[in-house]
């Protein structure tokens, strides 16, 4: 029976924050890629998966996951959930949804139809997502001390 290999987490932080690789990091502490992702997870040192389910509430069939609405909620919510994404698909997905909101329109979908723009209710889900979306920008914005 084979001795199960401490990594340091420290050490593991430090150079992951010098920018080493996950293959170089398993060489040098002798284990496999797996074992590192696996101490960068218990160590914190992972990013969190990014939950598109407030903005993707439906089971998409395959042919519509990479259409123009799933993609653009998709960024949306990472956004809303603090991550970057390039400028210019954050500006395709705000358009979209700023052109819905301002139509009256909201999102909906259909396993057999797709996407489909449909009156907005009360509680529309676009402008719900937009919103979270607008609100991370902006916090995002004043914590880098960047004004519209």
């Amino acid at each position: 029976m084979s001795r199960k290999t401490r990594i340091d987490q420290e050490e593991l932080a430090r150079l992951a924050a010098e920018g080493w690789t996950n293959a170089r990091l398993a060489d040098h502490f002798g284990v496999t890629e797996s074992g590192i992702l696996q101490a960068k997870r218990a160590a914190g040192l992972s990013k969190r998966m990014t939950d598109h389910s407030r903005a993707l509430p439906w089971t998409l069939r395959r042919q519509h996951s990479q259409s123009g609405p799933a993609t653009n909620l998709r960024n949306l919510s990472a956004v809303a959930q603090g991550r970057h994404i390039p400028a210019d698909k954050l500006n395709t997905a705000v358009r979209w949804a700023s052109r819905l909101v301002g139509n009256g329109l909201d999102i909906a979908y259909d396993p057999e139809q797709g996407f489909h723009e449909v009156p907005a209710g009360a509680d529309s889900h676009i402008a719900r997502v937009l919103a979270e979306a607008r609100r991370a920008t902006e916090q995002a914005q004043e914590a880098s001390g960047q004004t519209r």
